[in-house]
C-alpha cells in the first residue's frame, strides 16, 4: 500500500510504445492496485485477452489525435478501427431515428443556454464533473469559493448526488458573491452548451467523452480527475496535446481561482485555445467524406461487419 502513497507513482515509464514517460499515476485506476488478485485488476486481463478473438475493435478517436498510441496497437491488431469522434460522426447521418438516441444519464435543463446567450463570448467556464463523479463537501466548497474569487462568469452543473448521494446548498453568501455571474444547474445539453460562444474553458473531470466533446468544440480544459481512464486523459489534455491544466486532487480554493483566471485572460490559457483549435480542425476533417474516421467506417461495414 506504500506504493501508492509514497511518491512511487511518479514514477515515468520510457518503454510502453505510443506512451512517452508516461508516469505510473497516469495509467487508469481500475489497475493501480498491489494486490494480483484484484477482481477488477483480473477482468480487465480477461478482457484485453479476448479482444483479438472480435470481427473488430471499434475506437471512439481519430487519427491524428491519437496516431502514436492507436499505431502499436494496429500492428498487434489490425482489426483496431477509429471511427470518433462519434457524436461528430452522427451529424453526418440522415437517420432521424439515431440522432434522437442521447447518452445523458440525466434530465437536461436548457435553460442555460438562454443565460449564455447574455455573455460576452470567451466569458464563461463551464464546470461539470460527469454523471458518476463523487466529491466531499469540503472539495464541493473549495471548488466553488475559487470560482467566486475568479470573478469570472460560470456555468455549473451540480448533480443532486455529486457529494455521496447527500444533496449539498452553497452557503447564501456564495450566491450573493457570484449573483448575476453564475448559474448553476442539474443537468445540461453539453454539446450544445461546449459548442456556444461563451464559453471560454471546461472545467471537467476528464471523461473521454467529455475530452472529445471538447476539443470537438474547441474548448481548453481544466482537469480534475477522478478515475478509470480519466487520468490517462488529463495526462493527454495537459501534456500531449497541451490543451489543458491539473488540478490538485486535494483542491484549494486559490488554486482553482488562479487556473481559472488563466484558463480566461492568461497567456497559457491563450496556448490552450490555439492549441485545441487546431485538434477541432483536425476532428472535423476526419469525419467528412475522405476522412481518416469516416473511410474507417466505411471498412467497419463492408470489411468486418457484411462479411460475418
Amino acid at each position: 500500500m506504500d506504493y501508492i502513497t509514497n511518491g512511487y507513482l511518479e514514477t515515468s515509464l520510457d518503454w510502453i510504445p505510443g506512451m512517452n514517460n508516461i508516469r505510473l499515476r497516469d495509467f487508469p485506476s481500475f489497475i493501480r492496485t498491489t494486490d494480483i488478485n484484484d477482481i477488477l485488476l483480473n477482468y480487465i486481463m480477461t478482457q484485453a485477452e479476448a479482444l483479438p478473438r472480435g470481427s473488430a475493435v471499434v475506437l471512439n478517436t481519430f487519427d491524428a489525435l491519437e496516431q502514436d498510441s492507436v499505431k502499436p496497437l494496429t500492428a498487434r491488431n489490425p482489426r483496431i478501427i477509429t471511427v470518433g469522434p462519434l457524436h461528430l460522426m452522427q451529424q453526418h447521418l440522415h437517420d432521424e431515428g439515431v440522432k434522437q438516441v442521447g447518452s445523458n444519464l440525466w434530465k437536461e435543463d436548457a435553460s442555460c443556454i438562454h443565460w449564455l446567450d447574455t455573455k460576452d463570448d470567451g466569458s464563461v467556464v463551464f464546470v461539470n464533473f460527469g454523471s458518476i463523479t463523487v466529491m466531499t463537501k469540503e472539495q464541493l466548497i473549495e471548488f466553488g469559493w475559487g470560482l467566486a474569487n475568479s470573478k469570472k462568469d460560470f456555468l455549473w452543473i451540480t448533480r443532486p448526488d455529486i457529494v455521496g448521494g447527500n444533496e449539498v446548498v452553497m452557503p447564501p453568501e456564495f450566491l450573493d458573491e457570484t449573483k448575476g455571474r453564475g448559474m448553476i444547474t442539474s443537468w445540461c445539453p453539453q454539446e450544445q452548451v461546449l459548442k456556444h460562444p461563451a464559453i471560454g474553458g471546461f472545467l471537467t473531470h476528464s471523461g473521454w467523452n467529455s475530452t472529445l466533446e471538447s476539443i470537438s468544440s474547441g474548448v481548453p480544459v481544466l482537469c480534475w480527475p477522478f478515475f478509470a481512464e480519466q487520468q490517462t486523459n488529463c495526462r493527454y489534455s495537459c501534456v500531449e496535446w497541451e490543451i489543458g491544466m491539473e488540478i490538485d486532487t486535494n483542491v484549494k480554493r486559490k488554486d482553482v481561482e488562479a487556473q481559472v483566471r488563466e484558463l480566461i485572460d492568461g497567456g497559457k490559457g491563450k496556448m490552450m485555445k490555439a492549441k485545441v483549435l487546431e485538434l477541432q480542425k483536425k476532428a472535423k476533417e476526419a469525419v467528412v467524406n475522405g476522412g481518416s474516421s469516416y473511410l474507417n467506417f466505411n471498412k467497419l461495414v463492408t470489411e468486418f461487419l457484411l462479411k460475418n
